[in-house]
């Protein structure tokens, strides 16, 4: 697998793709490839006259819109390492990545802008308003007169128009850092991940030749994710902009009716999303369904009927034209998965890591494999670190071109990460079957150790709870040597069942019995907590579970 320039790439797709469409803001405005080559080529020499050397950092801190996409761009293809950071990061978080990365430059969207202070991070030298590209801050006003007369320079360059042939972009290397991605995890304190372009040039040859060979400059794809998050920006962004494919950005909080909302409309090629999403769409439109079918659904050409039914719907309302729904993230609901794979739905499951830019393993939808998350992709390789990792879970270890080089500014975290011959280590445990096919067990941080020293992984145990009626969403957790569920109930749908709040916890409590019944004795819950609101979120929707230990 032989490492191709990332910026190279974007440079052929502009020239190759230049007057389609390649950015929409949901039911708003549209840019073509032409529009954002321009944008870049001016932001380029804003950098130029503004001191902004190959290597710089530039923060981006936005909710999905298409100006983030050419800012992130024009950021790359300079030879900056851009650093996107999560617009749902609270403000004191991100004045301490913005200071922590050495950004010299910052987009901020308007919204976020509000709830930030220049005085809080005084290595910027400029900020600029990500909606409007106008200028919110500069540390030199001649900084701002070159900004006003922007327009006029472009003009004096290309006095005949800007066109394909005028675009040229840093030629990067496989070591070159591409940019620093700050984690956004289930325990705490975030890391800046380095990520060097060898690592994008693995996934995006990952995604050209083994998840979605079949996408093109004539694709469609819906962008749900958070692109700061290298999951959406990898796969719903970056690796679109690479085919010449039409990127259309949810600019609002990706509920499921807005989602297949956009779905009917765009009709896209492929669906990128966290388990979540389809979780919440089976909860609220498929259960009632076959809650309301279960006599038929026990005689077998019956339940074929209504099962092919329910997916052909389903197909529908994902636009009806996708080749698979990829998941990743986060762990899949096995009683979801379980019906998905019965009724022959086009989904797999992968996995990945910020670390890893960030796929590991996948297989497509055909190959999968329930409860598995697919093979290591090409170019790495993956390890348990386990006596028998066939049968007994052990940490997952992953040497390849996609593993980082190390976190920023933290060597001692960074020595951590590494075995002594070089293997990252994840953290997660798993094990891997004979054909290569990877099952994850939980994360090795979260592992509760049982009375008699077994291993109890908390996301199985939640994965149960999380079936029962009314429960939205639960977190299991060690307390005074038992295991408590903190449950946070749906209050909304009792209220619409005629019951009061008194009444709902009652009924969800009551049926603890059922739950330990399918649970093993070592890993029996003592007694249920109830949540007055929903547990605190990464952007991936993972419940921040070191919140909410109590041992």
């Amino acid at each position: 697998m032989e490492f191709q320039s990332v910026n190279k790439l974007i440079e052929r797709s502009f020239r190759e793709n230049w007057e389609r469409e390649a950015l929409s803001n949901y039911q708003g405005a549209t840019l073509c490839y032409k529009d954002i080559a321009k944008r870049i080529r001016m932001l380029h020499i804003s950098f130029e006259k503004s001191g902004v050397k190959r290597g710089d950092k530039v923060a981006l801190c936005s909710r999905n819109q298409a100006n983030w996409g050419v800012c992130f761009l024009a950021t790359l293809t300079y030879g900056a390492v851009p650093v996107p950071i999560l617009h749902e990061f609270k403000p004191d978080n991100i004045h301490y990545l913005v200071n922590h990365s050495e950004a010299r430059i910052l987009f901020v969207d308007e919204n976020i802008w509000e709830n930030l202070s220049e005085t809080e991070m005084p290595g910027l030298e400029i900020i600029v308003q990500i909606n409007t590209f106008s200028f919110i801050y500069t540390r030199n006003l001649e900084l701002k007169k070159i900004k006003d007369s922007l327009g006029e320079i472009f003009e004096q360059m290309y006095p005949e128009g800007f066109g394909p042939d005028d675009i040229s972009y840093h030629e990067d290397k496989a070591e070159e850092l591409a940019l620093i991605n700050y984690t956004s995890g289930t325990s705490g304190f975030s890391k800046g991940v380095m990520l060097p372009y060898r690592s994008l040039w693995a996934n995006l040859h990952s995604a050209r030749t083994q998840a979605e060979p079949q996408m093109n400059c004539e694709s469609e794809i819906v962008a749900m994710l958070p692109c700061a998050h290298m999951y959406g920006m990898m796969f719903e962004f970056l690796h679109s902009m690479i085919i010449g494919a039409h990127v259309h950005f949810l600019t609002r909080i990706p509920s499921p009716k807005l989602i297949l909302k956009a779905f009917s409309e765009i009709h896209p090629d492929i669906i990128i999303a966290v388990p979540l999403i389809i979780e919440k769409v089976y909860k609220l439109q498929i259960k009632p369904i076959i809650d309301r079918n279960k006599m038929f659904m026990r005689i077998p050409i019956l339940d074929q009927y209504v099962g092919k039914k329910i997916r052909n719907g389903m197909i529908e309302a994902f636009g009806g034209r996708f080749e698979e729904v990829i998941l990743g993230g986060a762990p899949f609901n096995p009683e979801v998965e379980e019906f998905l794979h019965k009724i022959h739905f086009p989904y797999t499951a992968g996995y990945g890591m910020t670390e890893c830019g960030p796929l590991v393993t996948y297989c497509k939808w055909w190959k999968a494999r329930k409860g598995a998350c697919g093979t290591p992709i090409d170019g790495c390789e993956l390890r348990i670190d386990s006596s028998n990792p066939h049968k007994i879970p052990g940490e997952i270890q992953i040497k390849g071109d996609n593993v980082f080089t190390g976190y920023y500014k933290n060597p001692d975290a960074t020595r951590k990460a590494f075995t002594e011959d070089g293997w990252f280590r994840t953290g997660d445990m798993g094990i891997i079957d004979e054909d290569g096919f990877l099952f994850l067990r939980g994360r090795l941080k979260c592992m509760i150790l049982g009375p008699s020293g077994q291993n109890i992984y908390p996301e199985e145990l939640e994965a149960i709870i999380n079936n029962v009626t009314y429960v939205v969403s639960s977190l299991v957790i060690e307390d005074k040597g038992g295991l408590t569920a903190l449950v946070y109930p749906d209050h909304h749908q009792g209220e619409l069942d005629g019951m009061n709040r008194e009444q709902l916890e009652e009924r969800i409590a009551g049926g603890l019995p059922e739950i330990n019944k399918l649970l093993p004795n070592y890993a029996q819950i003592r007694r249920i907590e109830f949540m007055p609101e929903d547990f605190e979120r990464t952007p991936k929707r993972s419940i921040k579970r070191y919140l909410y230990q109590r041992n």
